[in-house]
């Protein structure tokens, strides 16, 4: 079996809690206590971040130990940093469910099944999923709403979907 090293953002330090050197995690997952289970959080980079060795509810996420924070000084120099895990560390989906993050690097067709592009990462900006695609013939990427009228099919397992871009994406004049 390979190793998956797709990252997923699951959370966000938000910095210190009390005095004796606790967290205070923002949760991105379902479960806010499962970020105990998922091992060492990772930075961006791969590199490990936070390693919480013990955790309680908190309104947004949980608060908790981790092995790399001493200090409330030290939790609060970490306020904002982006928490992430390897993709290979969550149990797979069911059939016919999907992570977002499984979405990054499949081509995007037309209904013509003519390639546009692959999608580069998934977004969200406030509203809903944007998929942003790198076009299959270069120059600047472009947005499609993650929604079924803009991808109303999904073939993962053959590693494509169709895209059905708004007016403005399609007409859009080449640079």
């Amino acid at each position: 079996m390979t190793t998956d090293s797709r990252l997923i953002l699951v959370g966000q330090i938000g910095g210190g809690f009390g005095v004796r050197g606790e967290v205070r995690v923002t949760a991105f997952t379902a479960d806010p206590l499962a970020l105990t289970a998922y091992g060492p959080l990772l930075r961006a980079d791969g590199s490990v971040a936070l390693t919480l060795i013990s955790t309680r509810p908190d309104k947004n996420g949980v608060v908790g130990r981790a092995k790399e924070i001493a200090t409330k000084e030290e939790a609060d120099a970490l306020r904002g940093l982006k928490l992430h895990v390897p993709r290979d560390r969550f149990p797979e989906p069911d059939e016919d469910e999907f992570y977002l993050a499984d979405l990054i690097g499949v081509q995007a067709r037309g209904a013509d099944g003519a390639l546009m592009g692959q999608v580069k990462s998934v977004q969200n900006f406030g509203a809903d999923d944007m998929l942003e695609i790198a076009p299959a013939t270069g120059g600047p990427t472009w947005y499609l709403p993650f929604t079924k009228e803009a991808v109303p099919e999904l073939h993962l397992a053959d590693g494509w979907l169709l895209a059905v871009p708004p007016n403005e994406v399609g007409e859009r004049e080449p640079d």
